[in-house]
């Protein structure tokens, strides 16, 4: 029970604390430290976000335009920006980029597929399965560090000028980016979460596919990105193996002509393939993680 004498103490200390308090802070300001301030997170409009985006692409094309009306850039280095355009109608009336886009599209994801399949079981198991890191994280190791460019010669031999070779090729070079990223997710899992689902009865695949996986989800989709990007990379070198269909043929096609401008066409399309796959996972991204929008939001 609170007495009378104990309230004038309460009463008599206040006065006291504030005072301490706004001596604390004088001496905070006069030796020159600044009251931290919180930063509040803006929402940007999406209309804005979008055009300050397409702001260096444009640049880029404006300063393109600008070098080759003003002579600066003649047709022999880099065709201009509109005689780029009359060649995508040109081939896109004719068939032959239509045609080009399938086959190299086919390529690069069947490659895809396959590689990043690789990387996602064998980065399963053996960031889980102690035997299988044991059993194969050293031999992957090393076969990563070899350059995919160098196992061209060797892929002709063993499957000749085909199409095999052309996606084995991107199918291995696909593979590592996401077995790292598997392995590190992994094996960043929760372990006391693994093992109260082991008390609840579970097997191993079983929290494989229910706690694993899903918890090592942003590692995945990381791998995923790095693998989409390197998928088109190693597309460009695929192609360079006595192609007979592709934009890799079209491209050996104008240089056998000279057209800068169809030339920039496939190296445009080359660059929108990675912009599309870098498009693809940031959209998976926000469908399966909504959570980390709102993270990096509050991050910024």
């Amino acid at each position: 029970m609170t007495t009378t004498t104990d309230r004038l103490n309460e009463r008599a200390t206040a006065p006291a604390a504030g005072q301490d308090a706004d001596h604390g802070t004088a001496a905070a300001r006069a030796a020159g430290l600044v009251e931290p301030r919180t930063r509040l997170q803006t929402p940007r409009p999406r209309a804005l976000a979008l055009t300050l985006r397409t702001l260096g692409p444009l640049a880029l094309l404006g300063g393109w335009a600008l070098a080759s009306a003003t002579g600066a850039l003649t047709q022999d280095v880099l065709a201009s920006p509109a005689q780029v355009a009359e060649a995508v109608g040109e081939l896109w009336g004719n068939g032959q980029l239509a045609d080009a886009l399938t086959v190299s599209l086919t390529r690069a994801g069947l490659g895809l597929l396959i590689g990043a399949t690789t990387g996602l079981v064998l980065g399963v198991v053996t960031g889980f399965f102690r035997l299988g890191e044991e059993l194969l994280d050293s031999a992957v190791q090393v076969l990563r560090t070899v350059p995919f460019l160098a196992l061209v010669p060797l892929f002709m031999v063993w499957f000749g000028i085909t199409e095999t070779a052309k996606v084995a090729l991107i199918g291995v070079a696909t593979t590592f980016p996401m077995y790292v990223s598997t392995s590190g997710g992994v094996r960043n899992t929760d372990r006391k979460l693994i093992e109260a689902m082991r008390s609840f009865g579970l097997g191993r695949w079983a929290i494989v596919r229910t706690v694993v996986l899903p918890g090592a989800l942003p590692a995945l989709l990381s791998g995923l990105r790095l693998s989409m990007t390197l998928s088109v990379i190693a597309l460009i070198a695929a192609e360079e193996i006595n192609s007979t269909e592709g934009i890799g043929y079209l491209m050996a096609q104008a240089q056998n002509y000279s057209r800068t401008d169809i030339l920039a066409v496939c190296i445009l399309i080359y660059g929108l393939l990675g912009l599309t796959a870098d498009g693809v996972v940031r959209l998976l991204e926000r469908v399966l993680m909504p959570w980390r929008k709102v993270t990096q939001g509050a991050a910024r």
